[in-house]
């Protein structure tokens, strides 16, 4: 952790531009996968994460007008997701988030539902708070498709832990501020490796021409 502390330190020295976009990757691993680079890059009005490239599928959030589009260029589709109505909490359900001291600037958490860890790992609110913001409101707008996909899910892969870190806790751990590491309890890791601001690129931030829009199911 203490590696991460000068890149914490150029976050708060690099806030505040109006004519530039904030930069995060993280190297994300799958258990039994390699590890892959995720960039999320953030303006006040939109959010896209990609896998680094450019030219590759990425995935966009209107901040302003709340949606989600995936554009997956080899099928020439820009699927779009919007916020649905997700069912009431059930009676019982108490999640937990457990937080502790970590490095300085730092705090740990867990989330813990019905006993099990669901997500655990370290946040940093003082580090890019509008990535954390932008990274809950993706989260918000996906909740109820989220909760579709668990509900048409054979009974044997539905998990509370799904729902917790999906659905209705989504924002929970990023409340606390910009993940800097995470465990999920399926053993997918997160792993924050750099921060930065650079010139805005709008072009970025569109659909590709030619792409066929496509409303997910609500």
């Amino acid at each position: 952790m203490r590696r991460l502390l000068p890149a914490l330190c150029l976050l708060g020295a690099t806030a505040g531009h109006a004519a530039d976009m904030a930069v995060v990757r993280y190297v994300d691993q799958d258990p039994g996968d390699p590890p892959y680079l995720t960039r999320i890059l953030v303006t006040p009005d939109f959010l896209r994460m990609d896998g680094g490239e450019d030219g590759g599928d990425f995935v966009l959030l209107d901040r302003r007008g709340r949606q989600v589009i995936s554009v997956m260029r080899d099928a020439g589709l820009a699927m779009a997701f919007s916020p649905g109505e997700i069912p009431s909490r059930p009676a019982g359900w108490a999640p937990r988030l457990d937080t502790g001291a970590g490095a300085p600037g730092t705090r740990r958490f867990s989330l813990v539902v019905n006993g099990v860890v669901c997500s655990e790992g370290v946040a940093a609110a003082a580090a890019a708070p509008d990535v954390a913001r932008a990274m809950a409101e993706l989260k918000a707008v996906l909740a109820a498709t989220q909760y579709r996909v668990w509900k048409d899910s054979p009974p044997e892969m539905q998990h509370d832990c799904d729902l917790a870190n999906q659905v209705w806790e989504s924002g929970a751990t990023l409340g606390l501020g910009l993940l800097l590491e995470e465990r999920e309890f399926t053993g997918r890791t997160r792993r924050f490796e750099s921060e930065s601001r650079q010139p805005l690129q709008p072009e970025l931030f569109r659909v590709p021409d030619g792409m066929a829009a496509v409303n997910a199911p609500s």
